[in-house]
């Protein structure tokens, strides 16, 4: 997540919960990209620390675990950076431009001078942060898909270009004989069935096969994944998308709420801004009176009571707005009280890491040692596929 200062309440419901969930069931890698904040904020960078800090702080407030997950800031694992170097030489620059939000931010950013190949460049940038840690999944929205298949495509380049190691073919079939020869003539005959007749299916289920083998290394692993394919040692692996819903937090104007605008309400924003932000939001323009009857389908409060109402509140205020019954005010309550719940436990998670700043500083720190570690692993493998293992 690009360093943006506090999240609002829209971050929540289209992200942050989503990673909460995701902590259970994968080891999770959460970074702080503040590398790609320069992509737009090269000309004025020196709010991008104070937002990263704040924003790790509400990472933590909503309920993300630093022991179940790696929290880290790109900028301290300088191995994306080399990683990003390595693949800007094979990469065809026509892959770049046709990124599709490429052209799209150029136009909503066009006050700022954005011809860089920072800019240009960041595509692959983003690729790098995913190969670099070998991910299997990568959780975005659909708007996002581009960016997942695009570090595919670099990954079949890079492996099909770079992962021929000498005495490949010989490699591959010795370590066949260490799956046992069951499980060998199985993944033999998954392999035939890809090669010869494009049967998808072999494919899955001889990864299957291979991912639940405990007599072999990793390496043995990858080349095998690649023998299976045709193709070399499978240096990088491609990813794919976990598809997440998009958020649909309303705005305190009934559009999605978004910095841009300037209608949030942040994580840990204080219960009397709330209150005052909720009471002045615009309501049913046909209830000029307190007596005039409304529809709250023409009401930006109704998408709220969607949020964090219940079905038996939604039913008072469809009835009482339609009649008249209650009035706006009474109907922005449940809403008040709806969010300040949600905020309550992300105040007090937050207001230990206020109290002692140094805590989350190790947090970080512990992440920036565990993601380097994995990312070291990665490199190795890619300097010495490209040739440049001087050891």
């Amino acid at each position: 997540m690009r360093p943006t200062g506090s999240l609002h309440l829209g971050h929540y419901h289209g992200v942050l919960k989503n990673w909460i969930t995701l902590q259970h069931d994968y080891p999770c890698l959460f970074f702080v990209a503040d590398w790609h904040a320069l992509t737009t904020q090269y000309d004025d960078p020196q709010g991008i620390e104070k937002a990263t800090w704040d924003m790790v702080i509400d990472w933590l407030a909503a309920g993300v675990d630093p022991h179940k997950a790696t929290l880290f800031i790109q900028s301290q694992v300088p191995e994306h950076a080399e990683l990003h170097l390595l693949l800007s030489m094979m990469t065809p620059l026509g892959w770049l431009e046709r990124v599709p939000t490429y052209k799209d931010q150029q136009q909503k950013l066009d006050s700022k001078d954005l011809s860089t190949y920072g800019f240009l460049g960041y595509p692959l940038l983003m690729s790098s942060d995913i190969l670099i840690y070998r991910a299997d999944k990568v959780p975005v929205g659909e708007d996002q898909v581009p960016h997942v298949e695009f570090t595919r495509e670099l990954a079949r380049r890079f492996n099909h270009m770079y992962g021929r190691e000498p005495g490949f073919e010989e490699k591959a079939i010795e370590a066949v004989k260490k799956l046992g020869s069951k499980n060998a003539r199985s993944y033999t005959q998954l392999r035939t069935r890809f090669q010869q007749d494009g049967d998808a299916t072999a494919v899955e289920r001889a990864q299957a096969l291979l991912s639940e083998a405990q007599s072999l290394s990793l390496a043995d692993r990858e080349r095998l994944s690649g023998y299976l394919e045709g193709t070399g040692k499978m240096i990088l692996v491609e990813p794919g998308a976990l598809l997440t819903e998009d958020s649909k937090m309303p705005g305190l104007d009934g559009q999605k709420m978004s910095k841009s605008y300037n209608n949030t309400i942040t994580l840990r924003e204080d219960e009397a801004s709330v209150t005052q932000k909720i009471k002045r939001m615009p309501t049913d323009p046909a209830r000029v009176r307190r007596t005039d009857a409304g529809d709250p389908d023409k009401c930006p409060v109704w998408p709220l009571h969607q949020v964090y109402s219940d079905a038996p509140c939604r039913e008072w205020v469809q009835k009482g707005c339609r009649s008249a019954g209650i009035g706006c005010l009474e109907c922005k309550q449940p809403v008040i009280d709806g969010i300040l719940r949600e905020q309550a436990p992300m105040r007090e998670r937050a207001q230990t890491y206020l109290d002692d700043p140094t805590l989350v500083r190790n947090i970080i720190a512990d992440g920036n040692q565990k993601a380097r570690t994995l990312a070291q692993e990665t490199m190795r493998d890619v300097r010495s596929a490209m040739g440049l293992n001087y050891s």
